[in-house]
């Protein structure tokens, strides 16, 4: 089964009004998705917020399962948190690293993810390492294998990067920290919505998403995977009473299950949405969706291949739906604001975003495009188009 873009079209508003082709950033939401926002708070403005959450509380309690099947897990092994810095944090700092712990990562990994690796390095005395590449560009599964011992107390990965279409080889990766029994966490923020993914077949204990991206729901949305072996072996960072009971005076119980990485108060009618966006992209199914969304990327890089002064930077064995790419004498930040002016919304990303990646390949910003099932071969025309009257321009 293909995508039927015109009724994927249809079901998305945004499209009579801008080619949305930055879906790693915030994608364009569906009409079932916006309405499912509207109809809770409009009942919020009309009964209270506390009253319209407990009349709504088995619609609220969906999105664990649609979530569940979005990712091939249990209800239980799901939480329902703000946003995708949030459920990696929260996975993340529940370890109890010591001097001389070893983490690994990938050089393509997000600020955000290896900020947190610093911070815990100039607290404890742990070390943090990246994975070299192999020639390709992705993570080196030869390496890392190479580089499992006894002190790695976490292998944490970014299945795609923010910014470029590599996908890492995560089940791979998963096979190795398996067999040596060693806690792997996946940053699938990137990867949520616009591919295929099963944490049995990925083999991570723990994975964190967002909704804003290619799930195409609310901003303020994420998620967390916590794999049911892992869950009473990790202590959140800080807990309130959604995450635990108290006893006695002294004394409290966390929950047995990943709501123990939750907090109580949360924004329902966006917890709700997510629940519609998961149930959105699965019906589409998400091996159609990647499908789709090879085949646009695909002539998006063709084009760009064929520009004047383009340059496609994309790494990796097969990238996916996000684009990046730079034009010879354009600054990215100029050419983006030039072609959202033209109603083209694309993207920037900075070295700050992805150090060691960027910076390794001599680059301070270059420009990313990402499209998504809903968007029409005709606004990947148009954008390369655009770019090529900029190009002209000077």
């Amino acid at each position: 089964m293909s995508i039927d873009l015109q009724k994927a079209r249809a079901d998305t508003p945004g499209t009579s009004h801008v080619a949305h082709l930055n879906n790693a950033g915030a994608a364009l939401m569906p009409a079932p998705v916006l309405s499912a926002v509207k109809e809770h708070l409009d009942l919020e403005a009309e009964i209270g917020g506390y009253e319209a959450a407990d009349a709504r509380r088995e619609v609220r309690e969906h999105t664990y399962d649609a979530i569940a099947r979005l990712v091939g897990a249990a209800r239980e092994e799901i939480a329902i948190v703000e946003n995708a810095t949030r459920a990696w944090d929260m996975a993340f700092y529940s370890f109890d690293f010591r001097a001389g712990d070893r983490i690994l990562t990938a050089r393509a990994e997000y600020a955000s993810n290896y900020l947190a690796y610093l911070q815990v390095v100039q607290r404890t005395g742990a070390v943090v390492e990246a994975v070299p590449d192999d020639e390709s560009g992705q993570l080196s599964v030869e390496a890392l294998a190479e580089m499992l011992d006894e002190r790695v107390k976490l292998v944490a990965v970014t299945h795609v990067p923010t910014n470029g279409g590599l996908v890492n080889p995560i089940e791979a990766i998963g096979r190795l920290t398996r067999a040596a029994g060693i806690p792997y966490l996946v940053d699938a923020c990137q990867s949520a919505g616009q591919l295929p993914l099963d944490v049995d077949a990925i083999g991570c204990d723990l994975l964190a998403a967002t909704g804003r991206k290619f799930l195409r729901a609310p901003r303020g949305t994420g998620f967390l995977y916590a794999r049911r072996s892992i869950v009473e072996r990790l202590h959140p960072p800080f807990v309130d009473l959604r995450a635990a009971t108290w006893e006695t005076v002294d004394t409290y119980r966390l929950r047995d299950d990943a709501r123990r990485f939750e907090t109580w108060e949360t924004n329902h009618a966006t917890k709700i949405a997510l629940g519609v966006a998961a149930d959105y992209a699965l019906g589409w199914g998400l091996e159609e969706i990647r499908d789709a969304n090879t085949a646009l990327a695909d002539r998006l890089r063709d084009a760009l291949h064929e520009l004047e002064g383009a340059t496609v930077l994309d790494l990796g064995v097969r990238p996916c739906a996000i684009v990046s790419f730079a034009l010879a004498g354009q600054e990215p930040e100029d050419v983006a604001a030039t072609l959202r002016r033209r109603g083209v919304n694309i993207s920037v990303s900075d070295v700050v975003d992805t150090r060691l990646d960027m910076e390794s390949r001599g680059w301070d910003q270059w420009l990313r495009a990402s499209v998504h099932y809903y968007n029409s071969p005709d606004e990947v025309d148009r954008l390369v188009e655009e770019l090529r009257r900029i190009v002209l321009a000077d």
